[in-house]
């Protein structure tokens, strides 16, 4: 139990504060990968959005679609500042 304890703590300082100023290629990657599946939930909730009777439930896809949009804005955002600055 003790040994879990530590690992947990271990863990919480190892948690960044802000993303680092730099990104790897692979990092950049997996940023390209967050943007796809992204996409895809934008484009799979604004398709059930179009085909849903139910008021209620129409306005829960809405809002997981700008959900969605948001995360998307901002990896890509971060992306673009980043792409110039990779290091290998």
């Amino acid at each position: 139990m003790e040994q879990q304890m530590n690992q947990t703590n271990q863990a919480n300082q190892n948690i960044m504060a802000q993303p680092p100023t730099m990104v790897s290629t692979k990092d950049l990657l997996y940023l390209t990968d967050m943007l796809s599946w992204n996409l895809v939930a934008i484009k799979k909730s604004h398709f059930f959005e179009q085909h849903c009777q139910n008021q209620e439930i129409k306005q829960a896809v809405e809002q997981v679609c700008q959900l969605h949009e948001k995360h998307y804005d901002v990896i890509l955002n971060y992306a673009q500042q980043h792409a110039n600055q990779t290091y290998h």
